[in-house]
């Protein structure tokens, strides 16, 4: 959500960031409503003077036994009541305009966010790492059919597309890798291990920017609940209408949960293999911050990101979103893309995202010093940790050999139970 005041001072500012992130032509749309609730509450307010002024003058006219002036001063507080109405009800009906047309607008681009449409503009800032030169390299889903231990099959006759079943060591490796990530960020990290409600109100998937505008992206269920298409929404909602003590931030939250997308918009894209999927698990990160620590955050929550991909030895890319490429509640947003052999390219594994005071308006999230009277709006900020099929994939590819086996990375082991591959020859 966005600050009605700065909107009012600054139209201009807004309206190229929004053109930026391709939502145009709202700045003066906004003007106008925000002159036409202010118009109908000033004269709702000068009614309810006027009336009450009145109201206190017939009591006057009363005691001095003026009848006529008392049943005109009457006749007037009785316009000037329907008058008040008249102007509650508008300001009711253009105030929610107002709102709606407020929250279906995204976050404006810091100030550092490059210029762009779409991915084809986003900046490289730096990269780790150097692929393997294989021959001929498989991809995941031959890998692991190969094996019996991935069956798209199975899980399209009970669930149609975009589902997998996974068996026997890879299932294992999904579990280990999850586990090794939750692990890391906790232990290493000091992020906060937290389990949360996987199903939630239309009041979270709104705190944190998927609704309205995203509703078809999003599972719903018969008794009006959402499926989280990321941890993200319940950890952030951790906070919604609360007041934290500046002395407790910042707040580092992690968890390792199912996640559930529709991809309504994805039809045609990745539909081979576990890229893209409606159901797949991933570790969150999310941060409270205080508003002038959020920037140093962003920083951090990254490289808590690819720490994960320099201990398993992926090699990946860092990419700096162009402002055309941002989602929808996203002040600025790095990507993680890790390389994948059999595509001979980089693929996103996990973003990174500083979302401002953005979702804590829309929550009324806030913060307060001790000692302080007045409180703030808190920054908040979210990153994948990684995703955990996704990670899968890229372990799949990168550590194949050519007998068909899949070597387990050596910070996986301990969670292998000491196995160094999977299949092939022994």
């Amino acid at each position: 959500m966005h600050d009605i005041r700065a909107i009012r001072e600054n139209p201009e500012l807004y309206e190229i960031a929004w053109a930026a992130k391709g939502a145009a032509g709202k700045a003066a749309e906004i003007v106008a409503l925000d002159e036409r609730l202010r118009g109908h509450q000033n004269a709702g307010q000068a009614a309810q003077a006027e009336r009450n002024a009145a109201s206190k003058l017939i009591g006057q006219a009363k005691a001095q036994k003026n009848e006529a002036e008392a049943q005109r001063l009457m006749a007037q507080v009785e316009q000037l009541k329907e008058s008040l109405t008249h102007n509650t009800d508008a300001e009711r009906v253009v105030g929610e305009e107002l709102r709606g047309v407020l929250a279906s607008l995204p976050n404006i681009p810091a100030p550092d966010v490059p210029p762009g449409a779409d991915e084809n503009d986003n900046q490289m800032v730096r990269r780790w790492g150097e692929p393997d030169a294989l021959a001929q390299p498989k991809d995941h889903v031959d890998l692991g059919e190969t094996l019996g231990l991935l069956d798209f099959e199975a899980a399209s006759r009970m669930s149609g597309a975009r589902f997998v079943v996974l068996k026997g060591q890879l299932a294992r490796l999904e579990r280990a890798l999850g586990q090794f990530m939750l692990d890391m960020q906790t232990r290493e990290h000091g992020y906060l291990e937290v389990s949360p409600p996987l199903l939630v109100r239309d009041e979270a998937v709104f705190g944190t920017g998927q609704l309205p505008k995203f509703a078809e992206d999003l599972f719903h269920t018969t008794e009006g609940r959402w499926l989280i298409p990321t941890a993200e929404v319940s950890l952030t909602n951790l906070i919604r209408e609360q007041i934290t003590p500046s002395e407790e931030l910042p707040l580092r939250l992690t968890a390792l949960t199912p996640c559930f997308r529709s991809e309504a918009g994805a039809s045609g894209r990745d539909t081979r293999g576990m890229i893209r999927q409606h159901q797949f698990y991933k570790v969150e990160l999310v941060s409270i911050t205080a508003p002038e620590e959020s920037e140093a955050e962003h920083e951090r929550m990254v490289g808590c990101a690819e720490a994960v991909l320099k201990r398993l030895e992926l090699p990946f890319r860092t990419m700096l979103l162009c402002a055309g490429d941002m989602g929808f509640s996203a002040r600025k947003t790095y990507d993680l893309e890790v390389w994948l052999p059999s595509e001979g390219r980089y693929r996103e594994i996990s973003s990174c995202s500083n979302c401002g005071d953005f979702q804590a308006r829309r929550m009324d999230a806030r913060t307060k010093a001790a000692g302080e009277k007045g409180t703030r709006f808190v920054h908040t900020l979210n990153g994948s940790g990684l995703a955990v099929g996704r990670t899968l994939v890229a372990v799949m590819e990168n550590y194949q050999d050519e007998d068909g086996r899949i070597a387990i990375p050596q910070a996986l082991q301990p969670y292998m139970g000491g196995v160094t591959h999977i299949g092939g020859k022994a």
